[in-house]
């Protein structure tokens, strides 16, 4: 599922200031990342199964892996794991009412932090 209404999409911004706020909201990068393209998730593990919040990216400048690159986010996505297979995006998937809120509440809160830091 797309979450375009939080006008994440098209926002750039260094890549070390952009680590750090995404940990902040519990975002995390690990190995989801190569010199062009970034990705942050947030799992959530819940009785209906386990969701990502997922947030991506790409390099305008430098690299990733430099860490002084200039990132330029996409649509965020609201996935469901589906094992073996892994995570799905469609428009009917079901997703809890609290994944919802909750990944509303981050984008909303990375967002404000975001826009300040502008490149």
């Amino acid at each position: 599922m797309k979450l375009q209404e939080f006008g994440i999409d098209g926002m750039t911004i260094e890549l070390a200031r952009l680590d750090d706020i995404m940990e902040t909201e519990g975002l995390v990068k690990a190995e989801h990342w190569d010199y062009e393209r970034i990705t942050y998730d947030r799992k959530f593990s819940m009785v209906e199964g386990t969701f990502y919040l997922r947030i991506m990216g790409y390099a305008i400048e430098g690299d990733v892996g430099g860490r002084h690159a200039v990132i330029k986010l996409i649509t965020p996505l609201l996935g469901k794991h589906y094992y073996p297979h892994g995570v799905e995006y469609g428009e009917d998937e079901e997703f809890p009412i609290q994944v919802k809120q909750a990944s509303e509440n981050i984008l909303k809160r990375v967002k404000e932090k975001l826009d300040p830091l502008q490149v």
